[in-house]
């Protein structure tokens, strides 16, 4: 939870949002729950800490394992609490509840945008580019379709229990039309599917880690066959490995970064909620973009100019904003 908090903090100092950073979650598998465990779960948390949250104060967001659903049973419990409605104290919620259009699709979308960057960067055309997505997930399963969408062939994809290949691609629309809730597809191929591990080195010209953290390690870094690494997950490269694929010329763009799409429409909900006036989705997807390819800039310049990997350099850029903060605030 600490790193994750940190990690928060400086996503929202890299793209500029008005945004401390915070982390939380509950220890549970709610595949193994029902619905109506999982209701009572939600609701309990929010009574568990409906002192130190609200839309003024720490404001909770979906992460691995939620979805509007739950947002929703949060934000119908913290409005029960104050005895009137806020929706501006969770993002993530149902469109009719006051959610925000592209909220769902928001961390793909965001990564999409960073993929593209990053190929323009190494002068490679998104419709010869290969993917490999570790993940189908909410991240996951919608960076696959926004990049089989693009014309890139995807030629990898994998869940909790086993990953499919196919340097000829993948059908991304048949894949997710059979994932569950949870973005599980691979127990339907148990024949031809493999490792979680084996696919993270197998060929591609995108290798993007959208699961949990610690999956490119220094065992297994100067294996990597990707020229460009795009972080949708929460720390998935450790820092051994960070340095072994910096120096073997692959291009890492950094959780930090990659993954800011998600805190940026929650931002863009929070926004929304409070004004009372809502955007449409092109609006959204507009700002959206602009935020996203001004952070990358920033931090490309920086790994550029500073001779330091890109992940430094992210780490460079958010807490440098962090500090003229504290320091314009009389804290050091």
């Amino acid at each position: 939870m600490k790193a994750l908090s940190i990690w928060m903090s400086l996503k929202c100092g890299i793209v500029d949002l008005p945004y401390g950073g915070g982390k939380g979650g509950v220890v549970c598998d709610p595949r193994r729950m029902s619905f109506r465990e999982l209701e009572r779960l939600s609701r309990g948390y929010v009574r568990a800490v409906s002192q130190i949250v609200g839309p003024t104060k720490d404001i909770p967001a979906p992460d691995v394992m939620t979805n509007s659903q739950i947002m929703a049973w949060m934000f119908d419990e913290y409005s029960r609490i104050r005895e009137f409605d806020a929706p501006g104290f969770i993002t993530g919620k149902p469109l009719v509840l006051g959610g925000s259009h592209g909220r769902e699709t928001a961390t793909a979308k965001g990564v999409t945008i960073m993929i593209r960057e990053a190929l323009k960067k190494r002068d490679i055309d998104v419709r010869d580019a290969r993917v490999i997505v570790q993940g189908f997930g909410n991240a996951g399963s919608y960076l696959s379709k926004f990049m089989h969408e693009a014309g890139a062939k995807v030629v990898g994809i994998s869940d909790v229990y086993g990953a499919l290949y196919d340097p000829d691609g993948l059908d991304i629309e048949y894949l997710l039309d059979k994932r569950d809730s949870f973005g599980t597809v691979t127990k339907l191929f148990e024949k031809t599917a493999i490792s979680n591990e084996e696919l993270l080195v197998r060929d591609c010209d995108i290798l993007v880690p959208a699961a949990i953290e610690n999956q490119i390690t220094a065992r297994n870094a100067g294996d990597v066959k990707a020229s460009i690494i795009v972080e949708a997950a929460n720390g998935p490269t450790t820092l051994e490995a960070t340095k072994i694929v910096t120096d073997r010329g692959i291009l890492l763009v950094p959780d930090v970064l990659a993954s800011a799409g998600g805190v940026i429409v929650s931002y863009f909900e929070w926004v929304q909620n409070n004004q009372g006036y809502y955007w449409t989705e092109e609006e959204v997807t507009e700002k959206l973009e602009a935020i996203m390819v001004k952070g990358f800039e920033d931090v490309y310049q920086t790994h550029v100019t500073r001779g330091v990997d890109m992940r430094l350099a992210a780490y460079m850029v958010g807490v440098r904003k962090m500090a003229e903060a504290a320091r314009y605030r009389g804290w050091v």
